[in-house]
């Protein structure tokens, strides 16, 4: 029996969305503060893409992305574009699997109670939004190719959006919206494997075993060696790293694959001399360790690069944005991203609340997961990938697809800021009322109704 068990009455429901422990507080409100200058990046590479592909020199910017290079018998002779997505992006999903490993071995939602509702929400916010494209796509059969792209969220964008404005919304929100985001990765992840690799090879993908394994192995027998030293990792781990990248993008699987696989890999627990595996705040394992080490790469260079190469769309000014109006590609992506995201993370948290008898945290309100909700809406990173695989780089639907991506993610982010921000100041309030009406002892008095 765990201390929350102890601590609740008999006959009690089950409390969903409850606060984070304090290591866990800690640890978000790191991620949160990484994520805010990884979103800026991520912003800024993308407009310049933008501004760069609709002026007087945009054929110096599609002649850099479609350049290609690499070793063309290994299948590596790639444009840069498909290197920053096929390459860099791997890195991103490295940090992907290492942060759901943990979150699932070592974190909060270790608890079946805690994590059912992220991750029932994240598969609400795929399958909603892959309907309502679906639906208007119906009579297009050419671009029902693209159903996935408005299921993805990004991971940097909507962090940066939450750490601006959530100086006073409670810590599990922000647990929330990473679980949803990281799951909604994997989600994503799993669709690009399943839907989108074409002529897999079975002999690439039985040899990637083999650097996989070995990369494994290494990683749970030698995590105190890894972890304390620099060159390890990038002597030992990454040669093997790329080795199974290289062949999982021979395989036919999407290559970023390989990242979450070499991901998951990576021991989450520090391991104690005659004692078993256990979570250490003081002393972390080697999947915190290369957390740290890796996630500067990835916000500071990968996923900024990857966003450069492939936010470059020309719109063709008012009469090309016209244009895109009328392509049902954008008009699914659109209202998949602002409106089946928010839909299905509500509705999927409505379902789980009623049907496990279980109630939302006295602190938080529904308009605080609507807000959430919305900011699942930012899909930028994850469905620009997609849609390159959807239709290819540089094809009508594709650049359509690109617009509609961009927009949707601006409506969302300040759509959810709106309603966060309202929140916040609600927030804010009792706060600063706590400080105020406060016992003798100075003691802060309970507000058990302050989510209402």
């Amino acid at each position: 029996m765990t201390q929350d068990d102890r601590a609740k009455p008999a006959g009690a429901h089950p409390v969903i969305l409850q606060r984070s422990s304090y290591a866990e507080h800690l640890r978000i409100t790191e991620i949160l503060r990484k994520e805010t200058v990884g979103g800026i990046l991520l912003l800024v590479a993308a407009a310049l893409a933008i501004l760069w592909a609709n002026s007087p020199f945009s054929e110096s910017y599609f002649a850099i992305r479609d350049f290609e290079f690499g070793y063309e018998p290994w299948h590596l002779k790639l444009s840069v574009g498909t290197w920053a997505s096929d390459g860099l992006l791997a890195v991103f999903f490295f940090l992907t699997g290492l942060e759901l490993k943990r979150e699932f071995v070592a974190g909060d939602l270790r608890r079946l109670s805690r994590a059912i509702v992220p991750v029932a929400a994240a598969f609400g916010g795929v399958l909603v939004p892959a309907l309502i494209y679906t639906a208007v796509n119906l009579s297009s059969p050419e671009t029902l190719r693209g159903w996935a792209i408005p299921t993805a969220t990004d991971i940097a964008f909507a962090l940066a959006v939450l750490a601006v404005i959530s100086s006073h919304l409670p810590g599990a929100l922000r647990v929330f919206l990473l679980t949803l985001a990281v799951v909604d990765d994997l989600i994503a992840i799993a669709i690009i494997a399943f839907f989108y690799s074409e002529d897999v090879s079975l002999v690439f993908l039985l040899w990637m075993l083999l650097p996989l394994g070995l990369f494994a192995l290494l990683a749970q027998r030698r995590p105190k060696f890894f972890g304390s030293t620099t060159r390890g990792p990038w002597l030992v781990l990454l040669p093997l790293g790329v080795a199974t990248w290289a062949l999982m993008h021979a395989s036919g699987v999407h290559a970023t694959v390989a990242g979450v696989l070499l991901g998951f890999c990576v021991p989450v627990l520090r391991r104690s001399e005659g004692r078993p595996l256990l979570p250490r705040p003081n002393k972390p394992g080697l999947a915190e360790v290369l957390e740290h080490r890796f996630r500067p790469l990835s916000t500071g260079f990968a996923v900024p690069v990857f966003a450069f190469f492939s936010a470059g769309v020309a719109i063709g000014g008012a009469e090309g944005f016209a244009s895109a109006l009328t392509d049902p590609v954008l008009i699914g992506v659109v209202l998949g991203l602002v409106l089946g995201k928010p839909i299905g993370v509500l509705l999927t948290t409505f379902v789980v609340t009623r049907t496990t008898k279980a109630d939302l945290d006295p602190g938080l309100s529904w308009w605080d997961l609507l807000g959430v909700g919305i900011l699942a809406g930012v899909g930028f990173t994850v469905s620009l990938l997609v849609n390159d695989l959807s239709f290819g780089a540089g094809s009508e639907h594709d650049d359509h697809a690109k617009v509609a991506i961009l927009t949707a993610s601006l409506l969302a982010a300040l759509l959810a800021s709106v309603v966060l921000r309202l929140r916040n100041k609600h927030y804010r309030r009792i706060e600063e009322e706590e400080k105020v009406d406060t016992d003798a002892d100075g003691v802060p008095d309970v507000f058990e109704n302050r989510a209402d």
